[in-house]
């Protein structure tokens, strides 16, 4: 089996959706203070939920529903395909409902519970900060492409750019896909490196009460 790892690391220089991200690591205790043989590095960690590649549960835009906590592992681990539009995409592009029945003309329906990603390319800046973020202008999710998606009763969706939706002023794919009851992840690394399907992913966010958002360990199983 090949192990992709799909996640990037967090650093406070990486690309955040807001500017100034607020990400620290912080130690608390260093070994240079402590007594041989008890020595240890301590440290507290300080960040936005929704920061590197992470998930957006329900719960983010919809009152009531769902946090990361009350999703379920069976949701979170399971067969996945990468619809590649990396060819098309640019800024201002919006992924259309035809290059879903596309995809489905060379692969077959989409089954239910699946998680889908979008590989849009657009990670080939992601060490350009300034350039991914873009004034929040990048390669994104048409509404009526989610609205078929959620038709077709996927788990999830995924993207390899800061968010399903572009521009910063409206959130169509946000309301329509946690308002099914799905979730979102965005901010995927190493798209590039995954088959269209035939494998499985395990999308392992930190279990935390009550939150709306959390970093995720993005894990693929060829």
């Amino acid at each position: 089996m090949n192990i992709i790892d799909l996640t990037h690391t967090l650093t406070s220089n990486i690309p955040a959706y807001d500017l100034d991200c607020k990400f620290e690591l912080k130690t608390l205790t260093d070994y240079k203070n402590c007594i041989a043989p008890n020595i240890f590095c301590t440290q507290q960690i300080t960040m936005p939920g929704g920061f590197g590649t992470h998930i957006d549960a329900p719960a983010h835009c919809i009152p009531g529903a769902r946090t990361i906590d009350k999703l379920e592992i069976g949701e979170l681990v399971i067969n996945c395909i990468v619809i590649n539009v990396s060819n098309e995409a640019n800024e201002h592009y919006k992924i259309p409902p035809s290059t879903v029945k596309q995809f489905e003309s060379q692969h077959g329906k989409i089954e239910p519970n699946t998680f889908v990603i979008f590989y849009t390319g657009w990670d080939k800046h992601w060490n350009a900060p300034e350039k991914y973020r873009n004034n929040l202008l990048f390669p994104s999710i048409h509404e009526d492409t989610a609205k078929l998606l959620i038709e077709r009763g996927i788990a999830g969706l995924g993207t390899d750019t800061l968010s399903a939706d572009s521009g910063g002023k409206d959130f169509p794919v946000h309301r329509t896909v946690l308002g099914a009851d799905k979730y979102l992840v965005e901010n995927i690394a190493n798209t590039q490196k995954l088959l269209p399907t035939g494998f499985k992913i395990f999308i392992l966010p930190a279990k935390i009460k009550d939150a709306t958002e959390a970093p995720v360990r993005l894990i693929a199983l060829l």
